[in-house]
């Protein structure tokens, strides 16, 4: 399958419009800091909401560009991580993407079922047997649950992060899947892909497909 054209996407051209404003902003603040009646500090505010929006559509924005045309089911994807962030459930789900992974996941238990998001939430609910693990899925079949990924070893890694998030890292070092992580401490949520771990957030239209 061919590389991903992001500016397919029209969210990337939101995400200009909002770079472009803070842009702006930023310039009439450096024009503003030797004018002693002027206080920027209203602005930096301003610039601070409008750059964590940048943040949370930039993320979803990027999210649809790595799971483009290898699952259909993104709807029930971020309706699952909204879920799970809301009630701090922890969840770790790998979507396959052109490398195989099966050679790298260990005990997983076979599911072979449509992706749905009920389904997907009840795997990772406390007490299930298969929550403690990461559900593979390929296209828009889940595949099996309760495996278990290679933690990542670098040793550059803040301290803090947990076991998802050091396993959701090493698949990502050993293949070119993404993986989805909900922290069961904190709601929050991130994706690996490539070695990287980021903070996102899916955009209400994706939500509300």
């Amino acid at each position: 399958m061919n590389d991903i054209v992001c500016d397919e996407f029209p969210l990337n051209e939101t995400i200009k419009i909002h770079l472009q404003t803070i842009q702006s902003t930023i310039e009439k603040s450096i024009q503003n800091l030797h004018n002693e009646d002027h206080c920027i500090m209203s602005e930096l505010d301003q610039m601070t909401g409008a750059m964590n929006k940048v943040v949370a559509l930039a993320s979803s924005f990027y999210l649809q560009c790595y799971l483009s045309g290898y699952s259909s089911r993104v709807g029930d994807l971020a309706l699952t991580v909204k879920h799970l962030s809301e009630r701090r459930h922890g969840g770790l789900i790998v979507i396959k993407r052109e490398q195989h992974v099966g050679n790298i996941l260990h005990s997983g238990i076979e599911v072979m079922a449509m992706l749905t998001s009920p389904l997907l939430e009840s795997i990772f609910y406390p007490g299930n047997p298969l929550h403690d693990g990461a559900v593979l899925i390929d296209a828009d079949i889940i595949v099996s649950a309760a495996n278990i990924l290679p933690v990542s070893q670098k040793g550059s890694l803040d301290t803090k992060l947990g076991t998802r998030h050091r396993a959701a890292i090493g698949l990502s070092e050993a293949s070119d899947a993404l993986i989805l992580v909900v922290s069961e401490e904190t709601g929050h949520t991130s994706f690996a892909y490539k070695g990287g771990l980021h903070p996102f957030q899916f955009s209400p239209t994706i939500l509300n497909t």
